[in-house]
């Protein structure tokens, strides 16, 4: 379908706002970090905001009654220190839908309570496969059994690893490896700092052009979505909910890594039917590339987890096509720029 030329998408600043987001890391609960970055790119844009008492950031686009909030996460999948082995080397549990297969021989961050941070790599247990029997081959990693980080630091007791303020309870980032090429960005936590990023392009251009919402709208910057409970509480006057979110691809999947998906259902149940056909139409008489879609069995928003505390609210949701959902994920600028295009349409309408 042919794109709006009227609504340029500022490729670059779409990008540079995506790394500025990675630069901080952000497993779920630690959120300090990302909150500060994320007000000052709202401080340098003007748009006025809040914060939420848990950890979030509201910002007004302005408008007037009916209030639209869209919701994009800053949170990110991660691991957190269980206990320090014997040998000095950390057991480690998930934060969020991280798996081992998906992250084994990465390397990572760990952040101490007391603001220290060292460095280090997830490692199976024994970890070197020309000197291993042939188990190691075919018995599936395990956080609990065989897997561990091993910090970059010459400790050989779980003594000698305490002693660097390292214990039970300490965050573990993992290294986002940015990179983008023939139009593709691969990158850990595409899911959702790029869909953030493309919020805050959103709000860039229309602060440029002066553009005045058809309705009031508010964007909700979360940090709890990984773990359930990002939008549980939402403003007063809130009546739609919009997540953007990424759309993953699959064998049985519509989603495209270079279109925009509207989702019709996830694994909790469908999005409202007029809610989601308003964005439908809108992407019709746009010329936005666009698919509808269905994400079962382990897929959800934010949107559902505002439905599900009881909000009299409809609900929908976005996003690119991404390709190895919370693993080293992949979508295209085109995924991105058909999100903007609907997502800036949908505000203006």
């Amino acid at each position: 379908m042919a794109q709006n030329i009227l609504k340029p998408f500022d490729e670059q600043y779409c990008i540079d706002t995506f790394k500025r987001l990675l630069a901080a890391d952000s497993t779920t609960g630690m959120y300090e970090d990302i909150q500060k970055v994320l007000c000052e790119i709202l401080d340098e844009l003007g748009f006025p905001y809040y914060l939420t008492h848990k950890g979030g950031v509201i910002a007004d686009l302005g408008g007037e009654g009916n209030t639209l909030c869209v919701t994009a996460h800053l949170d990110d999948i991660g691991l957190m220190v269980r206990h320090v082995n014997a040998d000095g080397t950390l057991n480690v549990c998930p934060v969020g839908g991280l798996y081992p297969f998906y992250c084994v021989t990465e390397n990572v961050r760990i952040h101490t309570r007391e603001g220290r941070v060292f460095t280090g790599s997830i490692c199976r247990t024994p970890n070197s496969i020309h000197v291993t029997e042939e188990e190691l081959r075919v018995t599936p990693p395990d956080f609990r059994k065989n897997v561990c980080v091993v910090l970059d630091a010459d400790v050989h007791s779980a003594a000698e690893t305490k002693a660097l303020g390292i214990d039970t309870g300490d965050m573990i980032a993992l290294y986002p490896r940015f990179e983008l090429s023939g139009g593709y960005l691969k990158s850990r936590f595409v899911d959702d700092k790029a869909c953030a990023a493309v919020l805050l392009t959103v709000m860039k251009a229309m602060k440029a052009e002066k553009a005045v919402p058809g309705r009031k709208i508010l964007a909700y910057f979360a940090f709890y979505e990984e773990i359930g409970h990002g939008t549980v509480w939402l403003p007063e006057g809130v009546k739609d909910i919009l997540a953007v979110d990424i759309a993953p691809v699959g064998p049985d999947q519509n989603s495209d890594e270079h279109k925009v998906s509207i989702f019709a259902k996830d694994s909790r149940f469908p999005y409202h039917w007029g809610f989601t056909n308003e964005l439908r139409d809108t992407a019709i008489r746009e010329g936005v590339d666009f698919c509808m879609d269905i994400f079962t069995p382990h897929y959800g928003t934010d949107g559902d987890a505002s439905v599900t505390a009881g909000y009299d609210i409809r609900h929908a949701a976005i996003g690119p096509g991404t390709l190895n959902s919370h693993g080293y994920e992949r979508t295209h600028l085109d995924g991105l720029r058909n999100t903007y295009l609907l997502l800036k349409a949908f505000f203006e309408r």
